[in-house]
């Protein structure tokens, strides 16, 4: 898969964001092991129970048993293309490996790009290895 097909299924599924209350539709598009899991966001009258696209894309990963992801396609409005919260980037931490980089690509609707790793997005995430460090 190429990272414009991986961009255009993040697209699609923008376009199937609920999102009555900002108004800010957001797809993401995530690879694994050769499978692409979609999502969008999902806004609640009770704003704190909204769910990201990003996060969708990778519950939907997992509940098809994945456990490491490749890559991740955010697709939003803004210009520049907008990086995912800190929560997303928290739940990406947990299903990326350091010895294979997770590719993040961020595009909007105008077709502007950027391509970073989850590293240089959150260069301190918490792992599973942290819990067993105890003071």
């Amino acid at each position: 898969m190429t990272d414009d097909d991986l961009i255009a299924r993040a697209s699609a599924a923008r376009t199937r964001a609920y999102a009555p209350y900002s108004k800010y539709h957001v797809g993401a598009a995530v690879l694994a092991e050769g499978d692409v899991f979609d999502g969008a966001n999902v806004e609640n009258a009770s704003y704190g129970l909204a769910i990201c696209a990003e996060r969708t894309a990778v519950c939907r990963a997992v509940l098809e048993g994945i456990r490491e992801i490749d890559t991740v396609a955010v697709v939003t409005e803004s210009s520049p293309p907008a990086s995912p919260c800190g929560m997303c980037l928290q739940t990406l931490a947990e299903f990326s490996r350091d010895s294979k980089p997770l590719r993040v690509l961020l595009a909007n609707l105008r077709g502007e790009r950027r391509v970073l790793t989850l590293a240089e997005l959150l260069p301190h995430a918490f792992r599973p290895e942290d819990l067993a460090r105890k003071g």
